[in-house]
């Protein structure tokens, strides 16, 4: 895939429409700085040929304080089109990331099984860092400059249809070179903002497991692997780095045969007289002047090689689209509502096609409103699984879901999470405050329902030991919250959410005896005049429910009511409780 010049204006344009006033600012002052910038060598040419033609001092004076007074609001100038052009920039770019942070919330947890965060964090701000800084010197650096190249030559002919003729001709092959080589890079510097992605998800994912890579004596594997990754990330440097010097030596050959031609033309013309001396200098002036557009050029190209490459990596994560649709428009009633499958198969691999392949084949039950049903089965036979489909966080290979009597993907994928409460084991606290910790920015929940539910489980003394409330911020580790703090605040959000139907995940399988008490309380409650799913190991979780659903390897092998189980000798379940058998569903 080759970057072409529409993508990078269908880029600029979309990112700077909005920003129209500012670049209008920016485009008034550095037009206004190109301008000075051609007009200070005129004040030169005058004051040398004043001079030598022995005019009087006076002028002399007066054209040096205004080349003076020149140079000065050039620079002025300048530092206002820096500062516009940066800030357009920048505002741009913080847009663009906002845009690759949004695409990548709707994308499916598929996608994430595949990608590590440090990943996924080098190319949300990376890959826009690079583009940021490609961005900010743009137009600043090559549309600015090729507007100056463009007004000294049209100045030059002007002066003289030759030394015109003969700078435009050197600008342009200048320009063709440099234009010709700037792609040789790409591949090196797309190759190198790859590894340099992989470097990063790799020390996420060791800083993530630093407790077991210290628990388990792993650090020499960890460094095996670190100096691994640097080992094939300095080669790949030095090939990027190599391929841009190409652009620098070509540069340095260009501007060198531009000085010659300018001395040797300026030369001719004035030994024909048909220029003054001041006209030479202007003209030697004018092509140094070029040099350093053409220098800046030269460093933008190199950047426009790595913005490149950052640009191939954005569009492609801007084209990885969610297989999830967005469901339709139909609306549940609040309150319980009842959970049908139907013949339901699912497989994390869509690809594949294999039996073997699923997690879960041909799952029937039906939960009516206001019905608890107990989730059984060993490690990996599909229970959590099947508590992902509900939230649409996947879609079945085969069969349906329906919940109220509606098909869950008729429904709006973004209203799911406001009808189905999930808890699991694993609780994710986020570097905010306790209330946006609870309400997930909900500002709708009132503080008086939030002291509420935490009276109810029984964490009030936690919070008014906190010296700020609920304004306190949390974090993975801070205030000294415990694992069973931790996933009764879990249940607190779910309380505050009420949703009708909630599903418990192992919610309570790593507490302690006293806080399960607790949880067992705040679940009575939880789940009145609500349905409700219960996933567990132990037997002694499900004793509330009103079905038992128990699954091994992805398949039912007994379903039916808790009583008529229980009633049955049969029945697996009647086995278990009988034996009191909880490791066989471990």
């Amino acid at each position: 895939m080759k970057i072409g010049l529409k993508q990078y204006q269908n880029l600029l344009i979309n990112y700077l429409k909005p920003q129209k006033w500012r670049v209008a600012k920016f485009a008034f002052t550095l037009l206004a700085s190109i301008g000075l910038q051609i007009i200070n060598p005129q004040i030169l040419r005058y004051f040398i040929d004043t001079a030598v033609a022995g005019n009087s001092g006076q002028n002399l004076f007066l054209a040096a304080l205004l080349f003076i007074g020149v140079a000065i609001m050039t620079q002025i100038i300048s530092i206002a089109a820096t500062y516009y052009g940066e800030n357009v920039a920048w505002t741009a770019t913080n847009a663009l990331r906002a845009d690759l942070v949004e695409h990548c919330l709707t994308l499916d947890l598929s996608f994430y099984k595949l990608s590590t965060p440090g990943e996924l964090l080098e190319r949300v701000d990376g890959d826009v860092q690079t583009l940021s800084q490609f961005l900010s010197k743009f137009t600043i650096h090559i549309l600015g400059n090729f507007l100056l190249m463009l007004g000294v030559i049209v100045v030059l002919f002007a002066e003289d249809w030759r030394a015109g003729l003969a700078i435009a001709l050197f600008v342009l092959i200048g320009l063709f070179t440099l234009i010709s080589l700037r792609s040789i890079a790409v591949p090196h510097w797309r190759n190198y903002r790859q590894i340099s992605a992989d470097f990063f998800g790799f020390v996420g994912e060791q800083i993530a497991g630093m407790e077991d890579i210290r628990a388990n004596g792993a650090k020499n594997y960890v460094m095996h692997r670190f100096g691994q990754i640097l080992q094939r990330w300095l080669p790949v440097f030095h090939k990027a780095r190599f391929t841009s010097t190409i652009l620098w030596g070509t540069t340095n050959g260009i501007f060198t045969l531009g000085i010659a031609i300018a001395l040797g033309l300026g030369a001719y013309l004035w030994s024909k007289n048909i220029i003054t001396i001041g006209t030479v200098y202007l003209l030697y002036y004018y092509t140094t002047l070029l040099s350093e557009p053409i220098e800046q050029i030269r460093d933008q190209f190199e950047d426009l090689q790595q913005a490149e490459a950052s640009i191939y990596r954005i569009q492609a994560l801007f084209q990885v689209k969610p297989e999830i649709t967005k469901g339709g428009e139909k609306q549940l009633p609040h309150g319980a509502f009842s959970v049908t499958f139907e013949n339901l198969s699912f497989s994390y691999n869509d690809r594949g096609a294999e039996n073997e392949d699923l997690v879960l084949q041909n799952i029937s039950f039906n939960l009516p409103r206001g019905h608890i049903l107990g989730l059984l089965g060993r490690t990996g036979s599909g229970k959590s699984s099947l508590a992902r489909l509900l939230l649409r966080l996947y879609d079945p290979r085969s069969g349906s879901i329906c919940l109220g009597g509606l098909p869950i993907n008729q429904l709006p994928l973004t209203d799911l999470p406001k009808f189905v409460g999930l808890v699991t084991q694993d609780v994710q606290l986020f570097q905010t405050t306790v209330r946006n910790n609870l309400t997930f920015f909900d500002r709708n929940i009132s503080d008086e329902r939030i002291y509420k539910t935490l009276e109810i489980l029984g964490l009030s003394p936690w919070l008014h030991s906190l010296p700020q409330g609920l304004d306190t911020n949390l974090g993975p580790d801070s205030s000294g919250l415990s694992a069973g703090q931790a996933q009764l605040l879990a249940f607190s959000r779910v309380f505050l959410k009420d949703p009708g139907l909630v599903i418990l995940d192992e919610a309570s399988s790593r507490l302690d005896p006293i806080t399960e008490k607790l949880i067992e309380k705040a679940v009575d409650k939880l789940l009145i005049e609500r349905t409700g799913i219960i996933i567990a190991h132990r037997l002694s979780t499900v004793q509330r429910a009103n079905q038992i659903l128990i699954l091994e390897q992805g398949q039912i092998i007994e379903y039916g009511q808790r009583e008529e189980l229980i009633q049955n000798p049969d029945s697996l379940f009647t086995q278990l409780l009988k034996n009191n058998s909880a490791e066989l569903l471990v």
